[in-house]
């Protein structure tokens, strides 16, 4: 079996794509009936370890997620990792106190740290906390390179998770120690703060890789669309983040992006339907 294409963060070697978590930690972006069946599936520990061990078969060992509140989700990373031998580079983005107190200090430092015991290589400040430290006048994040100490002090790799896409430009601008960012972007603009080419003209220009998440517009557009738009249009050095919510989507995502980076027509079978046309491969 082809192992998915790779490219290099910080010195450590990644798939260009990520297993994402919304699918297992029952976030659907759609409503709470989307959201109760994902918990319904995925809660328990050995319904993430065989969708991890479907991303596994492929060379896809990184995953991004907010490990900190998912007991179930780190059971079956073990799980997957004992019965296959791999390894999963975790990509954690936890929410962190930012208020400018001895007190909210002490609280940040405690959840990165945390975010350190339960094996994460990458740290990236979620975007909640991250866009309270913006300052739109002055292109600068109050406070940030301090935060990104404490990532470095508890041996891992900072970088944010940008969803106001001003969080790459000024990171850029003052050379802060971010080594990656997460970016919303998707064929739609779904959740994105600005329109589809601004967002793509930044990520060109980012100074280092983009972890771009989205791609299906949490399922408003087929994998076929969203996969092979993301994939045509960034980086050699970008990566794609894709959940999914059974093993199976997970190899059908997969030979999607494949293909598209392939430049070739994906080999799925066809939807099925009651009553397909002739030119489908129906009767009628």
């Amino acid at each position: 079996m082809k192992r998915f294409p790779r490219t290099e963060v910080a010195g450590v070697s990644m798939p260009r794509m990520l297993m994402g978590t919304n699918w297992i930690l029952g976030y659907s972006h759609t409503g709470a009936a989307a959201d109760a069946l994902i918990h319904e599936r995925n809660d328990a520990a050995e319904a993430s370890r065989d969708i991890i061990k479907a991303y596994l078969s492929h060379g896809v060992d990184a995953m991004m997620a907010p490990f900190g509140g998912s007991e179930p989700l780190r059971r079956g990373i073990r799980m997957a990792e004992e019965e296959t031998g791999e390894k999963v580079i975790l990509i954690d983005t936890p929410i962190i106190d930012v208020h400018d107190s001895a007190e909210a200090r002490k609280n940040a430092e405690a959840t990165i740290a945390e975010s350190a015991r339960n094996g994460a290589k990458f740290c990236l400040i979620h975007h909640s906390s991250a866009e309270q430290l913006v300052s739109k006048l002055h292109h600068t994040m109050d406070r940030l390179p301090d935060y990104l100490d404490m990532i470095r002090q508890h041996g891992m790799i900072p970088g944010l998770s940008a969803h106001m896409p001003e969080l790459i430009v000024y990171s850029d601008e003052n050379e802060y120690d971010v080594q990656t960012y997460i970016q919303i972007y998707n064929c739609l603009g779904f959740l994105m703060q600005v329109e589809v080419e601004g967002v793509r003209s930044i990520i060109e220009k980012a100074k280092k890789p983009v972890m771009s998440i989205k791609a299906m517009a949490a399922g408003r557009v087929s994998p076929y669309v969203g996969l092979s738009f993301s994939y045509a249009t960034l980086r050699p050095c970008d990566m794609v983040t894709v959940g999914a919510f059974t093993p199976w989507e997970v190899h059908e995502d997969v030979e999607i992006a494949m293909a598209a980076l392939e430049h070739r027509f994906p080999n799925l079978e066809g939807r099925s339907s009651p009553n397909k046309t002739v030119a489908l491969g129906g009767k009628n």
